[in-house]
């Protein structure tokens, strides 16, 4: 008498949950399924051998991906039984088409039974079949839309059509299915980026959040807009020109925000930090450099990507102009400044400080002023300042009332203020006591 084990299962007639067990087959070491014979390991045959055959040959190649045709052999046992000889599969794992690639549409074999396969199971599955690289990987999600990446593709004039998937590596050639880095790309990309503005140095009291969520497209461009509307502007007015400084340069955080983009360990899915206080801006990634690689290789220039498919997706997009150039186009925005930035590498992340370049010039001046009392910092005027001289412009004067109104300050605040804007040789008071106003010099 026969009996069912770990290579070896017994179905009395034809049912759908076959299916299961040659996906549990295919995604273990391979076994026989024998149709026509019941729990009992006895030869009961089946009624309509021809039509039960047919059901079973179309049945097992539509309702399985991948395609597991291959790995499956059929022969009939005294006329009566159809044996199902199923080899281990060579592009695990295999899965339900219903279900996709998930844990009720994933089976491996345990002892004498299928069982669904767990979310770390299909992992090492997947990993074992496609190479141990993230974004060549199949994606666990194979329902994927790109109506923002076809956005940002077609305002590039480049085409995104299906066609162009598999020279993307949006799809793989082999499978035809989505990709991780297509899961990217997608509007469904599970990874996001967060960032914090604090009100102290320290990192502990919040003034605001954001977290950024759909296509890493997406997140580049509505992260890059929220960290300009964080960027203040120090306007400097010699004479009749007005210099503008800002705390950071554009493009030194573009770089930053897409270095973190590109070379983050995807493998993980905590989410990019951004962290900013009035001295700095600091983004932090998952994943540290790749071995081989040292933090001075990466201030020459030298790039060696753990994305490469995604950073050339960014180089086609235009987003970056070569590979290697980043890190060091960073540090030669800072060349002139009192601070420079600041990377720190563990096994497991990777943080690149950018300076407040104008808290950096400040303390410049300050240590200037120290050693020559001759030369003299420049003005700086504050948003409060900029507010009153905007309002100077349009309206031609202002009261101190005015002001407190303006700015939503105390009596004593407002007129410290118009006093240094005064002594700047900025405005002029004009009259005495209440009818007291004040102009544009």
């Amino acid at each position: 008498m026969m009996f069912e084990d770990e290579k070896v299962e017994f179905k009395e007639i034809f049912v759908s949950d076959i299916y299961k067990e040659v996906i549990a087959f295919a995604n273990t070491d391979g076994g026989v399924i024998l149709v026509g014979v019941n729990d009992n390991g006895e030869e009961v045959g089946l009624d309509d051998i021809d039509e039960t055959y047919t059901r079973i040959t179309n049945g097992i190649r539509d309702a399985i991906l991948p395609d597991v045709t291959m790995f499956i052999k059929y022969s009939l046992e005294k006329g009566k039984v159809i044996r199902i000889e199923i080899g281990e599969g060579a592009y695990k794992p295999y899965y339900l088409k219903s279900k996709g690639l998930k844990p009720s549409g994933v089976y491996v074999r345990q002892g004498a039974s299928s069982a669904p396969a767990s979310q770390d199971q299909i992992r090492q599955m997947i990993k074992y079949a496609d190479g141990d690289i993230f974004e060549k990987l199949r994606s666990l999600n194979q329902d994927l839309t790109f109506q923002y990446a076809a956005e940002v593709f077609e305002k590039k004039n480049l085409p995104f059509i299906k066609e162009k998937y598999f020279q993307l590596g949006i799809k793989s050639h082999e499978l035809g299915l989505f990709t991780n880095l297509g899961l990217l790309l997608s509007d469904q990309c599970p990874h996001t980026v967060k960032v914090a503005v604090f009100a102290d140095d320290e990192n502990t009291i919040f003034k605001d959040k954001k977290e950024f969520s759909g296509s890493i497209l997406q997140q580049l461009e509505e992260t890059f807009q929220y960290l300009q509307l964080c960027n203040q502007n120090h306007a400097v007015i010699s004479g009749l020109e007005r210099k503008d400084h800002w705390d950071y340069k554009e493009a030194a955080m573009r770089e930053a925000l897409l270095n973190a983009l590109i070379h983050r360990d995807y493998n993980y899915s905590g989410s990019i930090i951004i962290n900013i206080n009035s001295q700095q801006m600091e983004f932090i990634s998952i994943g540290g450099l790749l071995a081989g690689i040292s933090k001075e290789d990466i201030r020459n220039g030298i790039s060696l990507s753990r994305n490469s498919k995604l950073a050339e997706i960014f180089h086609r997009l235009r987003f970056i102009e070569s590979y290697g150039t980043g890190i060091r186009r960073i540090y030669s925005l800072y060349k002139n400044c009192g601070r420079q930035p600041d990377i720190t590498i563990t096994p497991n992340s990777f943080k690149i400080v950018l300076p407040n370049m104008n808290v950096a010039e400040n303390t410049m001046t300050i240590a200037d002023n120290s050693l020559s009392a001759v030369e003299q910092p420049p003005f700086h005027v504050t948003q409060q300042m900029q507010k009153i001289l905007d309002s100077l412009s349009e309206h031609g004067e202002i009261s101190i009332k005015d002001v407190q109104k303006l700015l939503d300050i105390k009596n004593t605040r407002a007129y410290v203020i118009m006093k240094k804007l005064t002594d700047a040789g900025m405005i002029q008071k004009n009259g005495r006591g209440k009818n007291q106003t004040y102009r544009l010099l």
